[in-house]
């Protein structure tokens, strides 16, 4: 976690030098400052440090991971990844359910919302539920 917390820690150097820059560059202008700007530059300065923080106490209190060491081989960072999911069809169905609801909305047809939401709701539930039937059930 020590290179996560180091690329974070020179983001939040980069952002604590541009905040101050954009906002002497925004406020010489005719209209004043740029408060908008200014201040989501601020906010994101201040959770990129508390990202740094969070990843900086845990590299701490974690043993080194492969990443981690300058001596380390590939080999060692062999293993199992994860759990990939196979191929699924659900968030298809979802995304047109979703689609129809919007587009119902936009059109001002209230009883195609009616239908995307009672799909999408039959879509959501197959998408949550497709490890627990079928061919790919753990």
């Amino acid at each position: 976690m020590r290179a996560e917390a180091w690329i974070f820690a020179i983001c939040t150097v980069f952002l604590v030098l541009v905040t101050p820059a954009y906002w002497l560059i925004s406020s010489a202008g005719e209209s004043g400052s740029d408060w908008t700007g200014t201040s989501a530059l601020t906010m994101t300065t201040l959770l990129t440090a508390m990202v740094t923080l969070y990843l900086g106490f845990h590299a701490r209190k974690m043993a080194p991971r492969p990443e981690d060491l300058k001596d380390a081989d590939i080999a060692d960072g062999a293993g199992e990844l994860g759990f990939f999911p196979p191929y699924s069809w659900w968030p298809l169905w979802c995304a047109l359910t979703l689609a129809v609801g919007v587009y119902g909305i936009a059109m001002g047809a209230w009883w195609m919302l009616i239908i995307g939401t009672v799909l999408g709701a039959i879509a959501l539930s197959g998408w949550i539920f497709e490890y627990y039937r079928g061919e790919h059930a753990h």
